[in-house]
């Protein structure tokens, strides 16, 4: 029999690409022995995190996996009539181009003036938030940017409510900002995706998992304008990533030589682990992200479910050990201040055939 382990998740944004993640969820959750403490996460990550907290306040593992497919499945039949798709996790016409184009021509308060959000609707029909506020097992940190500032502002699971997650997946270019408590909050990518100074620095638990959809490089120089739009957005939605990566990695580096005090201490001695599904996502055409297709998804599901399999197989035995991944050295190359970390490629071991999709920069 095995011992029993508990692990924070923090799971990244990425639209439909946000499925490959409800993958890696649906298969952790197959492990009995593995319990779950924080989930930090942002946008897609944010409704698979709400997703899974909802079936756990039920006191089910199967509720919550259940809870994952029923999200999954109504994202995609929402895809249907034109308003249905103008929401920054459902969004894209029947032909991605035309949202594009759109998208840069008016604002969202031009062509929806009525912030008429399918994902309200969704999200509700699905998700007990009273439940999760009072009785969840795991505590959550969803992140939502503040307009204003810029900052990210994270909500618990005490405060937790359905225009959190709305916010955390609101694109300013396609939605209405979501106001709360008279402020204005766009898309929790902008500035935490996801945070993992907080949760680490705060967490009870040691170890943290996170699950990755957007890739962290591409070799191919974007020439058109199209590529060069979704090179820019993979950028800009990876920088808070590599801004989290960066300070784990000086207090780290600091505590070679002086111990780290206050609030950031914790970051020297947590454990990390990645799954990365950025080479799964990375083959796909980008404008998959903004078109909830289910050929995509249930392939991106079967995916992330591979890689987690994959993950645990090598590495279930170091949780509570030993911290799998190098974050400096696979995120800054010549930077390490692991001994011999391993990483699991992502990639499904024929589970699902990938669908027929154009591959751009």
């Amino acid at each position: 029999m095995r011992n029993k382990v508990k692990i924070n998740l923090a799971l990244q944004g990425g639209g439909a690409h946000g499925a490959y993640t409800w993958g890696v969820l649906d298969r952790l959750l197959e492990e009995p022995d593995i319990s779950f403490g924080w989930i930090s996460a942002a946008s897609a990550g944010t409704v698979n995190a709400v997703a899974m907290a909802a079936g756990l306040a039920h006191g089910s593992r199967d509720r919550a996996r259940a809870n994952l497919f029923k999200i999954w499945e109504a994202v995609h039949k929402s895809g249907v009539p034109d308003l249905a798709k103008l929401n920054p996790f459902l969004n894209g016409f029947s032909r991605p181009a035309s949202m594009a184009q759109i998208a840069t021509m008016w604002s969202p308060y031009e062509f929806n003036p009525l912030g008429f959000d399918p994902l309200r609707r969704l999200i509700t029909d699905h998700v007990d938030f009273e439940l999760i506020r009072t009785k969840s097992p795991v505590e959550l940190l969803i992140a939502a940017t503040h307009v204003s500032t810029g900052r990210a502002r994270l909500f618990r699971r005490h405060e937790l409510t359905v225009e959190a997650v709305l916010a955390s997946a609101c694109l300013p270019t396609l939605h209405h900002a979501v106001e709360i408590e008279g402020a204005a909050y766009w898309d929790g990518g902008y500035s935490a995706n996801p945070d993992l100074v907080t949760l680490a620095s705060e967490s009870p638990v040691g170890d943290t998992l996170l699950v990755m959809v957007s890739p962290r490089d591409n070799n191919l120089l974007p020439t058109t304008a199209r590529d060069i739009a979704n090179h820019t957005n993979r950028l800009t939605f990876n920088a808070p990533l590599l801004r989290d990566i960066e300070i784990i990695t000086a207090v780290r580096e600091t505590a070679g030589s002086i111990m780290p005090k206050g609030r950031l201490a914790g970051l020297a001695r947590h454990r990390f682990h990645v799954i990365d599904g950025g080479g799964v996502t990375g083959a796909l055409n980008p404008e998959t992200t903004i078109k909830p297709d289910w050929n995509v998804m249930t392939y991106l599901h079967g995916a992330g479910r591979d890689s987690a399999d994959k993950w645990l197989s090598a590495n279930r035995d170091e949780i509570g050990r030993t911290e799998t991944f190098d974050l400096a050295g696979q995120f800054f190359p010549g930077i390490s201040v692991n001994d011999s970390p391993h990483v699991i490629a992502a990639g499904p071991r024929g589970r699902a055939k990938k669908p027929a999709t154009s591959k751009r920069a």
